[in-house]
């Protein structure tokens, strides 16, 4: 089950039903299955807190993804800074949503086993997140 939680701000993730089927369709482009999977809205500061108590880092991020997954079958806990969403958004001239779906599918990518602390990881990674985005456009078609 895939749910979407208010933290310290609310939870404002536009066309759910679509964005649970494509999180699903990415995990099995990778071979694996999506089991309970939580999208929590937090800000800077929320976020900043779990950085510093869980892995020790003094920085500001998007994302946080705490994996909980067995097997094949993917779950976890994705905590978003919606704030660093907005500002990466308007940064790079996209929408908010557009942003905010490929930092959920780069939290989706972690728990499939994908890595982004190397520079090649990191362009794998974020190769693998235009691929499932163009899913996400492919799948969800006007």
């Amino acid at each position: 089950m895939i749910v979407f939680v208010d933290g310290d701000v609310p939870c404002k993730v536009e066309g759910r039903r679509a964005i649970k089927s494509w999180l699903r369709s990415v995990a099995d482009h990778h071979g694996k299955s999506l089991g309970d999977l939580s999208v929590v809205a937090c800000s800077d500061k929320e976020l900043l807190e779990y950085n510093r108590k869980y892995l020790d880092h003094d920085t500001y991020t998007d994302i946080i993804t705490f994996d909980h997954s067995e097997g094949d079958t993917l779950a976890g806990d994705l905590l978003i800074s919606f704030e660093r969403v907005l500002e990466n958004a308007e940064n790079q001239g996209i929408v908010f949503q557009e942003e905010l779906r490929r930092v959920m599918v780069h939290g989706v990518l972690h728990l499939a086993g994908l890595k982004d602390k190397t520079d090649a990881d990191a362009r794998a990674m974020r190769a693998a997140e235009d691929h499932a985005l163009a899913m996400f456009h492919v799948e969800h078609r006007s």
